[in-house]
C-alpha cells in the first residue's frame, strides 16, 4: 500500500521524514527517488534530525555516505549521483552498510536498482511546481 503526500514547503518535507524515521527499524532501506531539486534531502534531515537530533545534514554527493549515529542504531545516508559504475558500491562497504543493523538512506537509488534489498521501501519525490512536492511513500 502506498500514501501520496503532497508537501507545500521545506518544513512539510522535513515532517514526513521525520514521521517515517519514528517508524523506522534497525535493518530497513529507503530508497529516494526523483530529480534534482525535488526534495529528498530535505527529507533526509528531517529524518535524521528526528532520530538524532539537531546535527547537519549534506547530501554525500561527494563521500557517498555520511553516518550519522541515533541512540538506537545509525543512520547510513547514501549518495549514487555521481557514482558511474555498480562495481564502487563494493569500495563503499555498501554491501555491508545494507545487511547491518542500521537504517539506510538511498539518494538517486534508481541509477543502480538492482543492489537494492526485495524489501526496500521506495519514496518517490517529484517537483510539481510553486514549491510544491508530490512524494509516493510505498
Amino acid at each position: 500500500m502506498s500514501e501520496k503526500i503532497i508537501s507545500h514547503s521545506v518544513e512539510e518535507t522535513r515532517a514526513l521524514g521525520a514521521r517515517i524515521a519514528r517508524t523506522a527499524r534497525p535493518g530497513e532501506v529507503f530508497a529516494l527517488v526523483g530529480e534534482l531539486g525535488s526534495g529528498k534531502t530535505e527529507f533526509v534531515r528531517g529524518f535524521v534530525e528526528a532520530l538524532c537530533g539537531p546535527s547537519e545534514v549534506r547530501s554525500p554527493t561527494f563521500s557517498i555516505v555520511n553516518i550519522h549515529d541515533a541512540p538506537e542504531f545509525s543512520v547510513f545516508h547514501f549518495d549514487f549521483y555521481r557514482l558511474k559504475k555498480q562495481e564502487e558500491l563494493v569500495e563503499t562497504g555498501f554491501y555491508e552498510y545494507v545487511r547491518g543493523d542500521g537504517v539506510v538512506l538511498i539518494e538517486w537509488a534508481d541509477m543502480f536498482p538492482g543492489v537494492l534489498p526485495e524489501e526496500t521501501r521506495m519514496i518517490r519525490f517529484k517537483d510539481s511546481g510553486n514549491n510544491e512536492r508530490a512524494i509516493e511513500v510505498a
